[in-house]
């Protein structure tokens, strides 16, 4: 076993579940989604875009990408929040929390996409 394709598989498959914690619940209620596991879904993904940086193959290239989008919604995500708690006197309003979670699910679908990719690509090894 290898040990360095299982540690590159947990972090891709920790951002999936990480993201998708933080994105479950009522779209617009801010009490459902927990600013520390955006956070923590940020940290991950950024994790597992530098470990996607090593393949050259063009899957490896499509996995980077997908990487490349998740972090910018969910960093956008950060911002939105950052920005509607400190220096917005609407706070977190239901149609903020929804645009966050939104961008959110679109990091999701990112994420669901490179696990896929990575479930194939390990389909397709041959010993």
């Amino acid at each position: 076993m290898n040990s360095e394709k299982v540690v590159f598989a947990f972090f891709i498959v920790l951002a999936l579940t990480l993201n998708f914690g933080f994105f479950l619940g009522d779209i617009d209620n801010p009490d459902h989604h927990n600013v520390y596991e955006l956070y923590a879904a940020i940290v991950v993904s950024l994790i597992a875009t530098i470990m996607k940086f090593g393949d050259r193959t063009h899957v490896g290239a499509v996995l980077l990408a997908t990487s490349f989008v998740a972090d910018l919604q969910l960093v956008i995500a950060a911002i939105i929040w950052a920005f509607a708690n400190n220096f917005s006197d609407i706070g977190l309003s239901s149609a903020v929390m929804a645009s966050i979670v939104s961008l959110s699910a679109g990091a999701l679908l990112a994420n669901i996409t490179s696990v896929i990719l990575l479930i194939l690509e390990t389909i397709m090894v041959r010993h």
